[in-house]
């Protein structure tokens, strides 16, 4: 029987720190999942991994870019999910310490020893991407991708000019947090199930949960259902619609969820006068 993906996705996001209760354990959690029957359509997955963040006690695994760090970083993310290689490897974090050459010539390194196919940036702001975008396009590395926090209700890449900068430059925007925290979906229309995030303290957002919000979602909430969707997916589709974005990855603690954001894609046209209507929403 062939084996599909029944939803479309093909693209898993991991991080060195990612996971609970140690960093690694995700990418160690994913390499058990491709050994359950996923690896053997190892090329037919886009998967990519980060470094940036404190990952080990000591001055080299600390927040930072180094070339030693960076390096060493991604083997052992490659033993943890038993890959020879990534698809894409992200310096995590902009590091005002380290010179942005020493970090741009250890993410070209790592595709010169064929340890990742491309290379991308996370957290970088337009004055960042434009710098390390230079040195790259000296060396000839495979940049291809920046990945920011972006939503409707955090549109600093909008302020910053860097979704322009990136659609103009070829670079691709892979969007986290694009439900911000999981204001942007249902839940918490009609108070705060125990289960939630923010019911379980288990998010900074929940300061930001007050009646002016209130009214802001749920405003957005009778637009997308007069779409046909759920508010979620219009979240979702509204980051689409921008041009930069190339992607928008999401988290989910349920099955469902990742059913219902996928479902985004039924809908991802709007007309000038939704348009006009999500930004009066937005500016309440």
């Amino acid at each position: 029987m062939p084996y599909r993906f029944d939803l479309g996705i093909t693209h898993f996001d991991l991080a060195n720190n990612y996971g609970h209760p140690y960093n690694g354990s995700a990418e160690e959690n994913f390499g058990k999942i491709l050994d359950r029957g996923m690896r053997a359509y190892r090329d037919e997955l886009c998967i990519s991994t980060k470094a940036g963040y404190d990952m080990w006690p000591g001055v080299y695994g600390d927040k930072n870019g180094c070339r030693k760090y960076l390096i060493s970083s991604l083997d052992q993310s490659l033993k943890r999910m038993k890959l020879d290689y990534v698809d894409i490897f992200y310096h995590h974090v902009f590091d005002p310490n380290t010179p942005l050459e020493e970090t741009a010539l250890a993410l070209d390194h790592i595709v010169k020893q064929g340890k990742a196919l491309y290379v991308g940036i996370s957290n970088y702001n337009k004055a960042q991407t434009q710098e390390i975008m230079g040195i790259f396009g000296e060396l000839r590395t495979p940049f291809i991708v920046n990945q920011p926090s972006f939503s409707m209700l955090n549109r600093w890449v909008e302020r910053d000019g860097l979704d322009e900068f990136c659609a103009d430059n070829g670079i691709g925007l892979a969007v986290f947090s694009p439900l911000y925290q999981g204001l942007l979906t249902d839940r918490y229309l009609n108070g705060v199930p125990e289960d939630s995030r923010i019911g379980r303290g288990a998010t900074w957002i929940a300061n930001e949960l007050d009646d002016k919000m209130l009214t802001k979602l749920r405003a957005l909430n009778d637009l997308a259902q007069s779409r046909g969707q759920k508010l979620s997916q219009m979240a979702v589709a509204w980051l689409l619609n921008n041009k930069a974005v190339a992607t928008v990855l999401v988290g989910a603690s349920r099955p469902q969820q990742i059913i219902d954001n996928v479902g985004a894609i039924e809908n991802l046209t709007f007309t000038k006068q939704e348009l006009d209507e999500c930004e009066r929403i937005l500016a309440m």
